[in-house]
């Protein structure tokens, strides 16, 4: 698919105190090793082995939350962005919020969020039940002063193994409260953290599939 933009980003749009009330919500709660998709799917406990190899793709600790007061927050500038970037993907549902912390050494390696095929849910009244991720929301909750490292960088050939690596750093949400919206299916990683913690908070919205 053709992008003419392939990010839309709103600086320094959810107020600080939000930022510090998601955070402080998300200490509060139990973390766990963040997983990949196939692991996900997998639903099982991870041995040893498979844990380690985790690691060679993705390092945080995530905690989620569903609760409204927070999309209320975050939804209006998805469906903003999804018109201003000239995307006008059809999406109706968001899953639930990852609130992700980085701490030194963590980070996520290049991937994309969407897959190939739409999830397929025992309960088909499931909202997600036959549904793509569409667009993702990374919005920044951490001072840009209290860590080093951690970039969040895109990767703008796609999959198309012909083209060079066309990669571009989105300094643009380093400020507290700054979010980005992107096509599920863009390349991104996290780069590691060199020093101090990064908290963010990503939200996947789904919708049937492209057409």
């Amino acid at each position: 698919m053709n992008l003419t933009n392939y990010y839309w980003y709103f600086k320094s749009a959810i107020p600080e105190r939000i930022c510090d009330d998601i955070v402080r919500y998300g200490k509060q709660l139990q973390d766990q090793m963040a997983v990949t998709g196939g692991y996900e799917r997998n639903k099982k406990p991870l041995n040893q082995k498979q844990i380690k190899d985790l690691k060679k793709k993705r390092d945080s600790d995530v905690v989620w939350m569903s609760d409204r007061w927070i999309y209320k927050e975050i939804q209006p500038y998805i469906n903003q962005a999804n018109v201003n970037a000239g995307w006008n993907f059809q999406w109706d549902f968001s899953e639930s919020c990852q609130f992700t912390k980085y701490n030194k050494g963590q980070y996520y390696d290049w991937h994309c969020d969407s897959w190939d095929k739409p999830y397929q849910r025992q309960q088909p009244n499931d909202p997600s039940h036959g549904k793509i991720r569409k667009l993702s929301v990374t919005v920044s909750l951490s001072n840009p002063k209290d860590y080093k490292g951690g970039e969040l960088e895109f990767d703008f050939r796609n999959m198309d193994p012909d083209k060079k690596p066309n990669i571009k750093k989105c300094t643009e949400i380093l400020p507290k409260g700054s979010l980005v919206v992107f096509p599920g299916f863009v390349w991104h990683r996290v780069c590691p953290v060199k020093k101090g913690s990064r908290y963010s908070l990503v939200i996947w919205n789904l919708g049937l599939p492209f057409q």
